[in-house]
């Protein structure tokens, strides 16, 4: 069943348009990622799609059957309210008794218990990723059947994210529209990729599929869109040379070719800015006569009271190395760096900073931004020059660097989205020469784009970086060692050598402490299982068993077609057909994946 339904909607503020005459619909139980670079209008479609704004044109239908919930990125709770509180605000009858039995079964479905006052605990005393929790139980109080999600592993740790996955994996009859850059929870929580980006032909593409599939999807359409370019414009050099010899045009003939000829330079200008890509560029330098030995810890421990945030911790960090600090939010990760920072003492063991390096940080908050100045006084305070690793680089061609334009350099820094923020603190800090980089959440609100140029420029800073991101594919990227923070008192720090081998040390961990409270469910559960894998198949379901492989293979031979006439020359100049062809690809591949795991289910139970 389709839930909401756009067509042709077109979003502009003042003289920038977001999005024009873009079309999809929504299906009960799809749940969809929603990507694009920053300010091409995620945001602004799901306030759309909430009723908070209307379009400039177009029709959007909403089924009479939507029930709707909007997590927002950084939600709004009044003062002093508590967890039951938050949750009954969505309740249209409080005391009704089903509406008290589903706010009790959320509250234990998502954990809300574990806090030490359960659902009597105040929202403003939790952690962020709690308190996106308690928004989240807050909206699914409406017993929603699609849910917009803006950015939602935004300020949660890895811990809790992995949590958010098994639970979206689990909602069968609830749809999703998710709002994220990061890579590894769109693979593993969507199956439909909508890709929001004024390069696309009709601006956005819908890919069925896994985020993996869309990747092969947008390739194909970049480079069917590349090659329609080539051919458009030597097309366009042949009427120019034409239209240069200065042709009369008298005769009718002469006149439509004069017309088509400019048709065609206007065309091949329009698809050069879709292909264009303006990348920004990050450059941290280079420190000459680098000390080999930059932090050392030796026995080093901090506690406070009876709490071990760490305990006889011993490395040494030098040029080059690569650490990623993992663990919940409020183990000890900004009080470790402030000890890297020298600005925290250890409870016991020494921790050497080399006093011959400089250290730069970019703080999560963003707190060093004032907020009141412009863009420009950022990151020059006085005069119209700044000096990048010594050269003397004018302020506004170092600020167009990472993509800002002239009037936002004269804009105040409230002004600028979060993404924004993140691009001018990492130009602030580019213009300190540093030994050691310490990087918490750098990935918070930056699309996907910035973050590969932010791989690169990082990859080659000679340098050593501390990093901390919720992003587990950045994090494994710009890693080579994971310091992980253990969850008991212990203060222990285990050190792995990537975030795979940590994620299979905390599943391993997780199946050493079975749920008691659970424990008799999940036994039932266990045996429900077993018996059902044991059922003897049906005479359809052999049926079916008997002809899967043929039908297979007639899907295979269809894609093999689909795949030649995206890359045919027959179609090259008509990029319409090209993102028809790419959406019908990824809607085949997804179906032969079904029917491969549908076979395999299948032949277990033969």
């Amino acid at each position: 069943m389709t839930l909401i339904s756009a067509h042709q909607i077109t979003k502009t503020f003042s003289t920038k348009t977001l999005f024009r005459k873009i079309s999809f619909a929504i299906d009960d139980g799809q749940r969809i990622g929603l990507i694009g670079p920053n300010g091409a209008g995620k945001s602004t479609l799901l306030s759309i799609l909430s009723k908070k704004m209307d379009p400039d044109e177009g029709k959007i239908s909403f089924s009479n059957s939507l029930r709707l919930g909007h997590l927002i990125q950084q939600p709004v709770f009044t003062e002093d309210e508590t967890i039951y509180e938050a949750m009954m605000s969505k309740a249209e009858d409080e005391y009704d008794g089903e509406t008290i039995a589903l706010c009790y079964e959320l509250i234990t479905k998502l954990d809300l218990d574990q806090q030490p006052d359960k659902e009597f605990a105040k929202v403003s005393s939790l952690s962020g990723g709690w308190r996106k929790r308690v928004a989240l139980a807050r909206e699914l109080m409406t017993k929603p059947n699609l849910m917009l999600l803006d950015e939602p592993t935004n300020h949660l740790d890895v811990h809790s994210i992995l949590w958010l996955e098994e639970f979206i994996q689990k909602q069968n009859e609830v749809a999703f529209l998710i709002i994220t850059h990061d890579r590894a929870f769109l693979q593993n929580t969507c199956n439909v990729i909508f890709d929001l980006d004024p390069r696309n032909p009709d601006g956005l593409i819908k890919s069925y599929g896994d985020y993996i599939q869309f990747l092969e999807t947008k390739s194909m359409l970049m480079d069917g869109q590349l090659r329609l370019e080539e051919k458009k414009r030597n097309t366009m050099l042949i009427e120019k040379s034409w239209l240069a010899r200065g042709p009369q045009a008298r005769l009718t003939k002469q006149k439509a070719r004069i017309n088509r000829a400019h048709d065609l330079i206007e065309e091949v200008d329009q698809i050069e800015n879709r292909n264009f890509v303006k990348k920004v560029e990050f450059d941290f330098g280079k420190n000459q006569n680098s000390p080999k030995k930059l932090i050392e810890f030796v026995e080093a421990g901090k506690s406070f009271g009876e709490r071990n945030l760490f305990a006889k911790l011993n490395g040494i960090i030098r040029p080059k190395s690569r650490i990623g600090l993992l663990g919940r939010n409020g183990c000890g990760k900004s009080t470790l760096i402030k000890v890297f920072m020298g600005e925290e003492s250890t409870s016991s063991g020494t921790a050497f900073l080399n006093p011959d390096i400089q250290v730069c940080y970019f703080e999560q908050g963003k707190e060093t931004l004032a907020k009141e100045t412009t863009v420009m006084k950022v990151v020059c305070p006085e005069g119209d020059y700044v000096h990048l690793h010594g050269t003397p680089v004018y302020a506004r061609s170092y600020l167009s660097r990472f993509s800002f334009t002239n009037q936002q350099m004269d804009m105040p820094v409230s002004q600028l989205s979060g993404g924004e923020q993140s691009r001018l603190l990492i130009a602030k800090l580019m213009l300190n020469p540093a030994h050691v980089l310490i990087l918490d959440e750098p990935t918070n609100d930056l699309d996907v784009e910035t973050l590969d140029v932010l791989t690169d420029c990082l990859a080659d800073f000679e340098g050593a970086i501390i990093l901390v991101s919720h992003d587990r594919y950045f994090l494994d990227q710009n890693s080579n060692e994971i310091w992980a923070f253990t969850e008991d008192n212990s203060g222990d720090i285990v050190k792995f050598a990537d975030y795979n081998q940590w994620y299979d040390w905390y599943e391993e961990l997780k199946t050493k402490k079975p749920n008691n409270k659970n424990s008799t469910e999940n036994k039932k559960s266990a045996n429900t299982t077993d018996t059902s894998a044991k059922k003897k198949l049906s005479a359809k379901e052999i049926f079916e068993l008997e002809n899967i492989e043929s039908n297979i293979a007639k899907k295979e031979i269809e894609l093999k077609k689909l795949q030649a006439d995206l890359i045919s020359p027959e179609y090259s100049s008509d990029f319409k057909k090209l993102s028809q062809l790419a959406t019908a690809v990824s809607v085949l591949e997804a179906e032969i994946q079904t029917t491969y795991t549908r076979w395999q289910d299948l032949e277990a139970r033969k």
